[in-house]
């Protein structure tokens, strides 16, 4: 499973009236999350959309635990834990550096498009770096139907 550590610094126009994070924006941490992600393992998401490919969320959650407020400094940890054919399955966990608290976790599916605008299979680069060979023949989708 691939694995990383993105930090992130609230700013001030994430919050709400309420002086919390919008609970849209931790959607926007998220990709962040991704993006940095896919770069960490060598294959930035825009080389990917340059080679006609995109990624789009097909499911995405969100559990909202405690709120963030601004210029808390946040620590947000990607996963990727399933990748199937022609799509991943992305889990992140949000938490408080000052005080290690979980702030919120989620998820987001994605399935991989080509220049047709159809499913199509992950390109071996791309699957390189959202991890699969550390994640072992039961999380690849390796004989498994459709994406």
């Amino acid at each position: 499973m691939r694995e990383h550590q993105h930090f992130i610094r609230v700013l001030y126009g994430d919050t709400d009236r309420m002086g919390v994070v919008y609970y849209a924006n931790y959607f926007r941490y998220f990709e962040a999350g991704r993006n940095e992600l896919l770069r960490s393992g060598g294959f930035a998401y825009r080389r990917f959309e340059d080679a006609g490919y995109k990624l789009p969320v097909t499911a995405a959650s969100a559990k909202y635990g405690a709120p963030a407020q601004y210029d808390d400094e946040l620590l947000l940890i990607t996963r990727v834990v399933h990748i199937r054919l022609g799509s991943v399955r992305i889990t992140y966990e949000l938490k408080r550096v000052a005080d290690g608290m979980i702030l919120t976790t989620g998820e987001t599916t994605h399935a991989c498009v080509g220049k047709n605008g159809r499913v199509c299979r992950i390109p071996p680069a791309m699957r390189e770096a959202l991890g699969e060979g550390l994640l072992g023949s039961e999380g690849t989708g390796k004989g498994e139907a459709g994406s």
